[in-house]
């Protein structure tokens, strides 16, 4: 599973927002993330929609407008965003959730739905179909620099298999609040693709964006690292599983693929399942 970065840009600097375009460009962000408040669903008022419409004029890296708004659906019509570009409304914010998300991909947006903390994942249960990609808040949204809230990590995996079972494997999962190179790893090991990157990492104003882009990837470095190691635990204990009784073959197996598959889908290591399924099973003794 390869992650990507969703630019958070309401917290690159405002009096130089194409310089700091141009710098997410020159780094191969894959999304820039462009929140609009209103101060009535979240406390704070951010990111009006003639300036989303001008960045979309700027950039060809595709825009994820997060409307983070009561009535969602009345922003719609004054965004100018290009066929492809994500547009998420929470699931808190309107009665009728399922036409405002058919009203985005009428327009040829991506639409996405998030979720608060404390909304449970039922809420997208009936709405499947309708949106291309769920963004889980990991903070209570509306400031930037908040602490992440650790049950948000068993939610990423809670959502995972929910897709996954209901046949939407590729629908991908976004996380927003307190993505710092120390949660981020965590976040994608728990099912996470899409990391939107804020404060605490590329705009991280104690270091700035190019030493900021060049921790973290020396931290991915660090990751991928970790996760080959993990793969060469598992290469090098299933001769040793051969040796076993079936029951306890079998038992190990699952033990050893709970505990790592996660991780190295997360590093981006290749699982190799064939080599899991085709393991030579002893004999019963």
């Amino acid at each position: 599973m390869k992650g990507q970065i969703s630019a958070s840009m309401m917290c690159a600097d405002l009096l130089n927002m194409e310089r700091d375009i141009r710098l997410m460009e020159k780094h191969h962000v894959e999304l820039l993330h462009c929140d609009v408040m209103d101060r009535h669903f979240v406390p704070n008022l951010m990111m009006f929609p003639d300036m989303i419409n001008r960045i979309a004029e700027v950039t060809q890296t595709p825009l994820d407008v997060h409307l983070m708004v009561e009535d969602p659906a009345s922003i719609l019509p004054s965004l100018k965003l290009r066929e492809g570009d994500y547009v998420s409304l929470h699931a808190e914010s309107t009665v009728h959730l399922q036409r405002a998300l058919a009203a985005i991909r009428a327009r040829g947006w991506k639409p996405a739905l998030a979720l608060n903390p404390a909304t449970p994942l039922c809420m997208i249960e009936e709405l499947l179909p309708d949106f291309d990609m769920l963004l889980l808040m990991t903070v209570n949204p509306g400031y930037s620099g908040q602490k992440l809230i650790p049950q948000c990590l068993d939610k990423i995996t809670r959502a995972r298999k929910l897709l996954d079972d209901a046949g939407y494997a590729a629908t991908p999962i976004e996380v927003d609040g307190n993505c710092s190179l120390e949660n981020t790893p965590k976040m994608m090991a728990a099912g996470a693709k899409i990391i939107v990157a804020g404060s605490s990492s590329v705009f991280d104003k104690r270091l700035g964006v190019e030493e900021a882009f060049r921790l973290g990837q020396a931290a991915l470095a660090e990751e991928m690292e970790r996760g080959r190691a993990l793969y060469r635990a598992v290469r090098e204990n299933m001769p040793r599983l051969r040796s076993r009784s079936l029951e306890d073959t079998v038992g190990s197996i699952g033990t050893f693929w709970r505990r790592y598959d996660r991780e190295l889908l997360a590093h981006q290591i290749p699982c190799d399942i064939d080599y899991q399924l085709s393991l030579p099973v002893p004999e019963h003794r």
